[in-house]
């Protein structure tokens, strides 16, 4: 009789330690909580530049969004180079010593931005690309691997959700005016949803990042926002309701006057903040807005500042039990990150050619660069980004707490 008493003890045992470790991260008040159903502050690194990248990462300065780097590398080397350093690229800059690495200093998750280009284009939307997927599928082994969850962040929508370089539009947040546009998002995020549905590393969906900058009509704009968000969420949930969704305010995630009360049960309300006073007062908005609805908020994306800052703001979130990602984790020559790729020889060549006047195949060609010697340049630039040849900042990762 003792046995069979211990024996289903242990069936027991082992049957909640296999939920445990097989269920989702939630919401419940206030709380992102983790299967166990305990609270989980998230700890985070924005992993930016990998699957979007941005002039300031390469120290470019007009040639600033993926669509105008792209074209600026084509006319450098030519389309066919262009597409090997971008395989390339995807393949080195980001690995599994990466994501072993954030996961050994102590980060328990990343928030990995995507173009939404990788799954599809807004010229031919009925035909859908597998590179995207191929990437996540990668980044995504990787974090299972290492236990380290992961936040997928649309970071460039159709159409443009922001209006500037970062979400790589034509300088507009069309994608709240076309219907085209909205539909060929709604289409890419369920496609994710579906096949990321029982993927219990993931956190869940940051569905647009930082939409519709100050600088447009938001008086207009910025009603269609939430809109958007609901039926985003709905079309989504048709095919995935395990995942939690982030929802990010208007004016770079900065204001939640635009959301009326929260419309999904496994939702978190997150914003993002730069370049402000570190204090509570910055974000006493959001904490309004989540002991109001007693829903939980996340502070996204924050960083590109000083080490000290970036204690201070980290200590007044978890003062506050806020869960954080800082921004970035790898870019050149910077020690405002956690990694930093070291300079290749003469790259001051290619961002001269970055910042030229490209207008007329004329202008081209009186500053065409000699391109066996920037196919070298850039061969030592793809070697460097490698994690084992990259800086560690360790000031930087003290800021964060580790």
């Amino acid at each position: 009789m003792k046995n069979k008493i211990l024996t289903l003890l242990f069936i027991i045992f082992t049957a909640n330690l296999t939920f445990s470790q097989t269920g989702f991260v939630s919401v419940k008040g206030k709380d992102i909580v983790d299967p166990s159903g305990n609270k989980l502050l998230l700890k985070g690194i924005g992993i930016g530049n990998w699957l979007v990248p941005e002039g300031y990462m390469f120290r470019f300065k007009k040639t600033n969004s993926p669509r105008l780097i792209d074209q600026m590398m084509r006319e450098l080397i030519g389309p066919a180079e262009t597409n090997k350093f971008w395989k390339k690229f995807r393949e080195n800059y980001i690995t599994k010593s990466d994501i072993h690495f954030l996961k050994e200093v102590g980060f328990n998750s990343i928030r990995v931005p995507f173009n939404f280009r990788l799954f599809a284009s807004e010229e031919q939307p009925e035909i859908f690309l597998e590179e995207g997927f191929e990437q996540l599928d990668k980044i995504i082994s990787f974090c299972e691997d290492e236990n380290l969850y992961v936040i997928l962040d649309m970071h460039c929508a159709p159409g443009g959700q922001t209006g500037d370089n970062i979400d790589d539009s034509f300088g507009y947040p069309y994608l709240f005016l076309d219907r085209e546009s909205q539909e060929l998002t709604i289409n890419i995020w369920k496609r994710i949803a579906d096949r990321y549905n029982d993927k219990t590393i993931i956190v869940g969906y940051d569905l647009l990042n930082e939409p519709i900058a100050h600088y447009f009509d938001i008086e207009n704009l910025n009603p269609k926002l939430e809109h958007f968000f609901k039926e985003l969420v709905s079309e989504i949930r048709k095919v995935d309701t395990n995942h939690v969704v982030f929802i990010g305010g208007a004016q770079w995630n900065s204001n939640f006057d635009v959301f009326g009360p929260p419309f999904d049960s496994k939702s978190v309300y997150t914003f993002h903040k730069y370049w402000t006073e570190p204090t509570i007062d910055v974000m006493q908005s959001y904490i309004d807005y989540s002991n109001k609805y007693n829903i939980p908020i996340w502070m996204g994306e924050s960083g590109e500042n000083t080490n000290e800052w970036i204690t201070t703001f980290r200590n007044v979130l978890e003062e506050n039990e806020i869960g954080w990602c800082f921004w970035p984790y790898k870019k050149l020559d910077s020690d405002r990150g956690v990694v930093s790729i070291k300079t290749p020889k003469d790259w001051e060549k290619i961002q001269e050619f970055s910042e030229s006047d490209r207008s007329s195949y004329g202008s081209l060609r009186e500053i065409r660069q000699n391109r066996v010697e920037i196919l070298n340049i850039l061969s030592e630039y793809l070697e460097n980004c490698k994690f084992e040849n990259c800086i560690i900042n360790k000031e930087y990762i003290k800021a964060l707490g580790f």
